[in-house]
């Protein structure tokens, strides 16, 4: 740089000589034109002291710059080269898959209403039937001989009520009689033609047929009773009848056969069939206290079978509890599905997706970023300057390849993939990207 700054100097204070002789020349009148020589002269001198510059100041400098970069490459290239990857913040919607297992929206067992024998078994198990269809029939002989004598009993009651009614008109015919005999004879006792005690023995003939009269209305309305009493057993046991014919209450699934032909059944107790109906069936899930809030009525959530390859069928929440249970602090919630394909069938296992929001969703890191030591879980976090910095943080929900994490780090954070024990609190490192490295390889 000296060399250069005096040869600058030089050129100077020639050009300065020049500029001063050619000045002294204009005012003396002596100057003279200058030849073609003495230019080419000046050209080549300057060229010859910008060349001796370039060579004494500029390559040397060049030279000390490339060293200094060849050290610094030297010294970049000899740090451990390091896997990084962000910090992310999860998305507003997260995806909350719980088990479950599928049920039937309706299902019913059928008992047999009246005691028999199976007379003949109509539908077996996987039926599907439809509503009122005839699934068995019953056979009772008894049956019919007690609506016989259920009828016998309503005529005899019958005739009875025809006979109270026959007493108590006859009984009506004498209170009549006794009423206008003791008129008679009370006029006479008024006139004193007969004496008081007959007079009074009249009067209370009189009252006890008015005795009678309501004691023989009452003997009517009883047997009246009791003649409807015996129609609604003649009525009861018809129906009996009816339900020697067993059929379906509503449309259909037979999932239960329990009963063959010829077997004994008894009235209230023997299980025939079970019906379901498999156009629309249902889940249960227990949704954790943290997501309680997250989920409405009406909401869709997506059923997930393992057994049919994965294929996904669309639900929607109907209901919930609306009350947490206090053992486990779960929020009983049903979901509902269509199922016309009849693909799905009742009893089966299921995972339930259901796309939760979230206010303030949380920052996640890869699985393969976290250290667990004795003081707590952390990560290494590079700085800017490639420092390594061990950094604790506290962990959430753990989603398997991915760890929630509360505390700790930032947003955009670089942490080390992997960590090996190599790197440590302070060291240098080479950050390099992992999406980099999958694009590069």
């Amino acid at each position: 740089m000296n060399q250069l700054q005096s040869i600058e100097d030089q050129l100077r204070s020639e050009n300065e000589s020049l500029r001063r002789q050619l000045e002294e020349q204009k005012r003396g009148h002596t100057a003279k034109k200058p030849t073609a020589w003495t230019g080419i002269v000046v050209f080549l001198l300057l060229a010859a002291l910008a060349m001796a510059g370039y060579y004494w100041g500029y390559l040397p400098r060049q030279k000390r710059e490339m060293v200094l970069a060849a050290e610094s490459q030297n010294q970049t290239d000899s740090l451990p080269v390091v896997n990084v990857t962000p910090v992310t913040r999860s998305p507003s919607t997260d995806s909350l898959v719980l088990p479950g297992n599928i049920q039937a929206v309706t299902e019913a067992p059928v008992l047999a209403r009246a005691s028999g024998y199976v007379k003949k078994r109509i539908a077996d198990i996987g039926d599907r039937v439809s509503a009122g269809q005839v699934l068995a029939e019953i056979e009772a002989p008894e049956l019919d001989q007690q609506i016989l004598q259920a009828k016998a009993a309503v005529q005899q009651a019958d005739a009875a009520v025809q006979q109270a009614e026959a007493s108590l008109q006859q009984a009506r015919s004498n209170e009549n009689l006794a009423h206008v005999t003791f008129d008679r004879f009370n006029k006479l006792a008024d006139k004193g033609v007969i004496s008081k005690q007959d007079n009074d023995t009249y009067r209370l003939q009189w009252a006890a047929q008015q005795s009678n009269v309501q004691a023989l209305e009452k003997a009517v309305n009883a047997a009246k009773s009791n003649s409807s009493a015996l129609e609604a057993n003649v009525a009861r046991l018809t129906d009996l009848l009816a339900y020697l014919t067993v059929r379906a209450p509503f449309a259909g699934v037979i999932t239960l056969r329990n009963v063959d032909t010829g077997v004994l059944v008894t009235e209230g107790s023997t299980l025939l069939y079970r019906i379901a109906q498999t156009d629309r069936l249902r889940t249960y899930l227990n949704l954790p206290q943290s997501e309680a809030d997250s989920v409405h009525v009406g909401q869709k959530a997506t059923l997930i079978v393992p057994d049919l390859s994965g294929r996904k069928f669309t639900g929607t929440v109907t209901r919930t509890s609306n009350s947490l249970d206090p053992s486990t602090r779960t929020l009983l919630t049903e979901v509902q599905v269509e199922n016309s394909g009849g693909l799905l069938m009742p009893g089966m296992y299921t995972q339930v997706d259901l796309a939760v929001p979230r206010k303030d969703p949380p920052l996640v890191i890869p699985g393969d970023t976290l250290v667990v030591r004795s003081n707590g879980p952390q990560v290494a976090v590079v700085g800017g300057d490639g420092t390594v910095h061990f950094q604790l943080i506290q962990l959430g929900r753990d989603f398997g390849d991915r760890l929630e994490v509360l505390s700790g780090v930032h947003e955009g954070d670089q942490l080390v993939v992997n960590p090996s024990d190599s790197i440590r609190e302070g060291a240098k490192v080479k950050p390099v990207s992992s999406k980099e490295k999958g694009t590069s390889s």
